[in-house]
């Protein structure tokens, strides 16, 4: 995996800083640190295509919003809502660009790293590490989307890895964690391939589709992976 740092954002410039921006790409290596983790693009080379999490930006709106058009009875089965309204998270904000926004923020607080999802340069998913904390914990948890038409072609579980692998040996944290629906056959199944730990169901979880539901945690610590989760998955999936 490569990683590629950009210099601080600009809180009131027109976009995020894309990749024109920014300074050479280096090879990641663990026990790098970087004194601002946020902007960061990763990237790897996999059978399906080129896999790149790189910061969403406003100018994805058009793009972003049609992909979520396209695959909604895909996706809204899953999709967390708030208590009392029924409406999705990002539909609290007025616009897409108000969300990226309301996320970049979180990201320079640093909490949150909201990575658009590429396969081969198109925008095909989103993937979050969120609740990032430090002290005694040092854990975060991942969420992501992807249309249906790029699922099923390793691109979520790359994505997955090179995300933790980002959180273990930059960001200095212990602990990662997703939580799915028992339902959602495609989620497990990226867990599953990433030989994440079963850590058992928690009831009435997340607020989602209208109704408290229960998800599964799927757990990973760094002494788990040691050479990275990206390195392991990249041996299994060889292997099969």
């Amino acid at each position: 995996m490569t990683y590629q740092p950009f210099g601080s954002p600009s809180p009131v410039g027109p976009e995020t800083p894309d990749e024109s921006t920014s300074s050479t790409t280096r090879r990641f290596a663990k026990g790098w640190t970087v004194a601002k983790p946020w902007p960061v693009t990763l990237r790897e080379d996999t059978p399906s295509g080129v896999v790149v999490l790189r910061p969403l930006r406003r100018k994805d709106s058009s793009t972003w919003m049609r992909l979520r058009s396209e695959n909604a009875a895909w996706l809204e089965p899953w999709e967390a809502t708030s208590p009392g309204t029924g409406h999705g998270q990002q539909g609290t904000v007025a616009t897409f660009g108000e969300y990226v926004r309301a996320l970049s923020a979180q990201a320079r607080a640093g909490t949150t790293l909201p990575f658009a999802v590429e396969l081969d340069g198109a925008l095909v998913g989103q993937l979050t590490v969120a609740s990032i904390t430090y002290g005694s914990l040092c854990s975060a948890s991942i969420g992501y989307w992807i249309g249906r038409e790029a699922a099923g072609r390793g691109v979520i579980p790359t994505g997955v890895a090179m995300a933790v692998d980002y959180c273990f040996f930059v960001l200095g944290l212990h602990r990662m964690e997703v939580n799915i629906r028992p339902e959602n056959g495609p989620s497990l199944r990226v867990v599953e391939k990433l030989g994440l730990r079963d850590e058992g169901l928690r009831e009435r979880f997340l607020h989602i589709q209208g109704a408290w539901r229960d998800h599964r945690t799927f757990a990973i610590t760094s002494e788990e992976v040691p050479g990275g989760l990206l390195a392991r998955w990249q041996a299994t999936r060889d292997a099969i």
